[in-house]
């Protein structure tokens, strides 16, 4: 059931973008009278479909559809969608309609400025859609972070190699001092940090950065978890601690003589107890008690933690505009930055890219609109960000050679836009077998 959910979100979102990025290329053709053939949602490779509007079941509902200049449907092949603009290369290859007379409909006959439009189309709409849904995740649920000001971390084995110990404060990276506890990971690998200076207890040392581990710092989820002492709420009503002794404010720093300062450190002492009773060292203002505390058949104590801080803002819907134009932008730049990463193979950031298999294990194994909406924002940047790329088959590449035409008013050939488009489709096949690649190594790992 947790598969089948988060494969329905990724289809779900994915059409979504596709539709709403293939509708931007469809709108600006249709302002500048240019045809467009086909608007699919998937591709129909061998054309085959699920559906069509030119299809005998849909033209006999709807007669007047046989006459309707674009055929809408939906392929079979669930690994993007098109839109056909007449007399214009694209990923079809349909270079026959070329041999014709051009016609004053057809995309190439079109001045420069005007396909120029016609191809940032997509990526505009992918940026307002995202724009769009930040400011709704503002105004109806606003904005939380765990501040990193008086945040410990707790850290994997790698974190141990780089330098960092678990209990560690990050003050600074460099020159840049972090707001945010969860971006510090994003933080370290995104802005080439060199040094970092963290309070350990009473002191303050700077840890230097192996950059050529940037690669397993993205691929580390834990590198950076967040240390939080083990400090009681309260008692759940049915544990069996109830007349332990334990009170509100309670801090648990040992289990039979073993150091447990975090919760990670207690969590994994418990699953090695289950059943038993075990002596918490407790820290109760000055002093420090022994209390005997039962632990459950799945390993726990029956009690509540206290929450770390954290800092939550509200927005009207007038203040959420702004908020979330910034939300979009910083995210577009650090998306950049990632890919600045991954064109830079001694970090090995490559082996951080990832298919449809690595965007269904970001989503939420049961239905959340919050988390839902905020990847469709983020997946809708790095559609628009990827397809700005100076590639033939994408749209970058197109707005390349249209800049190039702009700017000498000489305007490449179709056979050199073909060969373009070929080679452009290749690299995008290369990188997709890099990427199903990356997941099917980590999901054997």
């Amino acid at each position: 059931m947790v598969v089948l959910m988060k494969i329905l979100q990724v289809i779900l979102a994915l059409s979504i973008l596709i539709v709403i990025h293939e509708f931007g290329h469809f709108t600006f053709a249709k302002v500048f009278g240019i045809r467009v053939e086909k608007f699919y949602l998937f591709f129909d490779i061998g054309q085959s479909r699920l559906f069509s509007t030119k299809g005998q079941f849909f033209t006999r509902l709807f007669p007047k559809a046989k006459d309707w200049e674009t055929e809408y449907g939906i392929g079979w092949l669930p690994l993007g969608g098109y839109c056909k603009i007449s007399g214009m290369i694209d990923e079809s290859m349909d270079t026959e309609a070329l041999k014709q007379e051009p016609q004053p409909w057809e995309f190439r006959t079109k001045p420069a400025w005007q396909r120029l439009l016609v191809m940032v189309g997509g990526v505009l709409y992918n940026f307002i859609f995202a724009i769009l849904v930040y400011i709704g995740i503002m105004a109806i649920w606003g904005s939380s972070f765990i501040p990193n000001e008086g945040s410990a971390i707790y850290t994997n084995d790698l974190g141990v190699e780089l330098g960092f110990k678990s209990g560690d404060r990050i003050l600074m990276m460099d020159d840049y001092v972090p707001e945010n506890f969860g971006m510090l990971q994003a933080d370290l690998a995104r802005r080439d940090i060199s040094k970092v200076t963290v309070l350990r207890g009473t002191d303050t040392l700077d840890i230097y950065i192996d950059r050529s581990k940037i690669g397993q710092v993205l691929n580390s989820p834990d590198l950076f978890d967040l240390a939080v002492p083990f400090v009681i709420d309260s008692l759940m009503s049915d544990s069996p601690n109830v007349d332990s002794g334990l009170l509100k404010g309670d801090r648990i720093i040992a289990l039979d003589s073993v150091s447990t300062p975090f919760i990670q450190d207690m969590k994994a002492y418990l699953a090695k107890v289950p059943g038993k009773e075990v002596n918490a060292s407790i820290l109760r203002g000055a002093d420090t008690l022994g209390i005997a505390v039962q632990v459950d058949s799945l390993g726990r104590i029956g009690a509540y933690t206290q929450m770390p801080a954290v800092n939550t803002k509200t927005y009207s819907v007038l203040e959420a505009i702004p908020a979330g134009l910034d939300l979009t932008f910083s995210t577009i730049g650090g998306y950049l930055r990632d890919l600045k990463l991954v064109a830079s193979p001694k970090t090995e950031a490559y082996k951080s890219v990832g298919s449809f298999i690595a965007i269904g294990q970001v989503f939420p194994s049961t239905w959340d609109w919050f988390r839902f909406l905020h990847i469709l924002a983020l997946l809708s940047i790095m559609l628009g960000v990827m397809n700005l790329l100076p590639i033939p088959a994408l749209d970058g590449g197109h707005i390349v050679f249209c800049l190039y035409e702009m700017l000498t008013g000489r305007k490449p050939s179709d056979k050199f836009l073909e060969i373009a488009q070929m080679i452009g489709m290749l690299l995008l096949l290369l990188l997709m077998v890099l990427a199903f690649g990356n997941d099917i190594h980590r999901l054997i790992r």
